[in-house]
């Protein structure tokens, strides 16, 4: 393995120096030194390497993860003030690398608190030639670029100049239709033409992704969906990262609300890795991709995973509740074989997964505890959602016995056991799912109306009550509606205001 030898470069923002990093990324006012720029990226870090144990992919090659962002951090005691803050992850930073694999290596790394791969991928791809080539003083002068460059709001289409080249991009809304064209959306808007447009600045090739485990893509959509823990060991650190995003990915419009670091999926490289977790219940075991239509991953029980020559493979004991949608694989299939193109297919991929994922959620709004937020006793009924999540009706044999004849097979073809997913309902991505409504509910109450006449107490209680419990729950990021939760912070601010 390598050892990380010295961090040559991870400068924390200084206007007197004009240095490289955004200094938290808490404000983003233009009269602030480095504030367009701390609206993008955190920091742009070197890291060199000895050279250790010599690997199989030499030469460039580009990959990202995800790390906990360090206690104390946010910008605001809610949510950051910005508009573009409602794409942000707050609990997380992304770092993307571009690795440089020769002897005394290096890899420059941007760190950002957004979610947008594709972006800073390609971004790294214009900028790394250039600083391996010219070093310090090139990262310099792309820092002051992307300092001028304009705040990524939602639903704006930017042009963005770096080192003579100009990347046309759109930023991402929740407005946005699910399995939309951002392509054609950008085309409304009145710019000029840029060399290099792009046409998502987040979403993966799922083709690419998912080809090599693609008849097996629907048992790998369960264990996203209820929340298993699993390994993928991949030939290299871009197969392997790319894998995590895009299985992460699968279950939207549901955010993946477990953890794709260490904790619940993880994805490495070394081969020695088998063995350490050999006790978790699912491992992916990928090998070379092949673009030629083979399908070289097979499911297989856990107990033929013993040495570290072990095949390709899904290990798993896990028994699809639902059946293989076979029309699907043919379809792409028959891509691979006409050469269709791959954002094709990848669109194809991802409007199944989508209308998969919202079959199996649309009929358990029925269940949902909502109307008691709308009686008399608001004040208590907050708290008590606030203190737990509500699954009672969700266990209610009643409720779970109409999924039988007006569930998802409504709105949807698959055929299975559809009922069995109900693990979903002990996961990470139910909270997140749950709280995010529960979210909109609070946000859209008339807390003002409810807050007359009520002791200074009460008020006060109120207020701990919401930062103290909801606010813990959205410091992992919820896709909340538009406006929800800035018409919460007013609210709050309100009573505050209008207590002596």
């Amino acid at each position: 393995m390598r050892e990380r030898k010295t961090l040559a470069l991870a400068m924390n923002y200084n206007p007197a120096h004009r240095t490289c990093d955004g200094g938290g990324g808490g404000n983003t006012e233009s009269s602030l030194p480095w504030a367009r720029f701390s609206s993008w990226l955190e920091c742009v870090c070197v890291v060199t390497f000895d050279l250790g144990q010599a690997r199989g992919c030499l030469g460039d090659t580009q990959f990202s993860f995800r790390l906990h962002q360090s206690v104390g951090r946010r910008g605001s005691w809610f949510v950051e003030e910005n508009a573009y803050s409602r794409d942000r992850a707050l609990a997380h930073f992304y770092g993307y690398v571009y690795f440089r694999q020769v002897e005394d290596a290096s890899s420059l790394v941007l760190v950002s608190r957004l979610p947008y791969a594709h972006l800073f991928q390609s971004l790294l791809q214009i900028i790394a030639p250039e600083y391996f080539e010219k070093l310090e003083p090139c990262l310099e002068a792309v820092c002051n670029e992307i300092d001028q460059w304009q705040s990524p709001v939602p639903g704006l289409t930017l042009n963005l100049p770096v080192m003579g080249v100009v990347m046309q991009v759109r930023i991402p809304s929740k407005n946005d239709k699910p399995g939309g064209s951002p392509v054609k959306q950008a085309q409304k808007e009145d710019l000029l033409p840029a060399p290099m447009m792009l046409s998502t600045i987040h979403e993966l090739d799922l083709l690419k992704c998912f080809q090599s485990f693609l008849i097996h893509l629907q048992i790998l959509w369960e264990l996203m969906l209820i929340g298993e823990a699993m390994v993928i060991l991949a030939p290299s650190p871009t197969v392997s990262s790319e894998t995590v995003l895009a299985l992460a990915s699968s279950i939207a419009p549901l955010q993946y609300c477990c953890d794709y670091s260490p904790n619940v999926i993880l994805g490495v490289t070394n081969p020695f890795f088998i063995k350490t977790f050999q006790s978790w219940p699912h491992i992916i075991h990928l090998g070379e991709l092949k673009m030629s239509g083979d399908l070289p991953v097979k499911v297989k029980k856990l107990a033929k995973l013993k040495t570290l020559d072990t095949k390709s493979g899904i290990y798993t004991a896990h028994k699809m509740f639902l059946q293989k949608e076979k029309s699907l694989i043919k379809r792409i299939l028959k891509g691979i074989q006409r050469k269709r193109p791959s954002e094709v297919q990848s669109a194809i991929l991802r409007r199944h997964l989508l209308e998969l994922t919202q079959s199996f959620i649309i009929p358990l709004l029925r269940g949902l505890p909502m109307p008691l937020l709308e009686q008399t006793c608001f004040y208590g009924m907050l708290i008590l959602c606030l203190n737990t999540v509500i699954r009672v009706c969700f266990s209610d044999p009643e409720f779970m016995g109409t999924l039988e004849y007006a569930g998802p097979r409504l709105t949807s073809v698959q055929k299975g056991d559809w009922v069995g997913l109900r693990k979903f309902f002990r996961s990470p991505n139910f909270d997140g799912w749950y709280q995010c409504l529960h979210l909109e509910v609070v946000c859209d109450a008339d807390l003002l109306g409810w807050t007359k006449g009520k002791s200074e107490v009460e008020l006060v209680d109120l207020v701990l009550k919401l930062r103290g419990k909801l606010i813990s729950k959205t410091h992992q990021y919820l896709p909340v509606k538009e406006g929800a939760l800035e018409n919460l912070e007013g609210y709050l601010q309100t009573i505050i205001n209008s207590v002596p």
